[in-house]
């Protein structure tokens, strides 16, 4: 993925207010969540309420784009440039306390603020689509066919402008009150989770005996080691 040496605005919307000690409002940080993740849930307000949807996404440079059919309210609503904010979490693990206060979860997190613009230009359209699929599966953009004139016109594209970002970290074991350590008798600890691929299944139609790509069977998320975080 691209990468700006300008960092991101740090503004009210994206300060960490709750554990700010978990934040992190780096550039590097920032970016090596939203490139190892693939799901986003994009929030917006209407007339008629609020909405959160999930969808896939990709991230290039300053900007996350997302897609979906022409006639979907969501992104026909937002693309006219309404102001959005996007989250992407990736969990780690498990976080096991002696009492069910101190329970927790291992995460990383990125909330962006910024507007969302309609892609109209074919030329970005179809790079911000390959985008996504890189995005998903690196690699596979050099195997599949890209989008067709009708392809195009059946998909609507948006730009997010990341105008302000934030990240949040939780790593590390429980909390643990004195007392509970000191009373023993339960088990505290973590439980790492991790993405793991199983076994890719071929297509039912497909009659060529193919081998299965490199990028498929060795297939892992992108990561990188960020600083240690509460």
């Amino acid at each position: 993925m691209t990468t700006s040496a300008k960092p991101w605005r740090r503004g009210k919307h994206s300060k960490v207010r709750r554990l700010p000690e978990r934040g992190a409002y780096d550039r590097e940080t920032i970016e090596a969540i939203l490139d190892e993740g693939f799901v986003c849930h994009l929030g917006f307000c209407t007339d008629e309420g609020p909405v959160v949807l999930p969808t896939g996404y990709s991230r290039v440079g300053d900007a996350v784009y997302v897609h979906g059919a022409p006639a979907n309210h969501a992104l026909r609503t937002v693309g006219t440039g309404l102001p959005v904010c996007l989250v992407v979490t990736l969990v780690d693990g498990l976080v096991l306390a002696r009492s069910g206060f101190h329970h927790s979860i291992n995460y990383r997190s990125v909330v962006v603020y910024g507007t969302a613009t309609e892609v109209r230009d074919p030329v970005e359209k179809c790079a911000a689509l390959d985008a996504v699929v890189e995005q998903i599966v690196p690699g596979r953009t050099a195997d599949a066919r890209g989008p067709s004139d009708d392809e195009l016109r059946a998909t609507r594209v948006v730009r997010i402008s990341i105008d302000e970002a934030s990240a949040k970290i939780r790593t590390g074991g429980p909390k643990e009150e004195p007392e509970d350590v000191e009373a023993g008798g339960i088990w505290a600890g973590q439980l790492p989770l991790t993405l793991v691929p199983g076994v890719p299944v071929p297509d039912d139609p497909l009659v060529e005996n193919l081998p299965v790509p490199g990028y498929v069977t060795h297939y892992r998320r992108p990561s990188g080691d960020l600083p240690a975080r509460l």
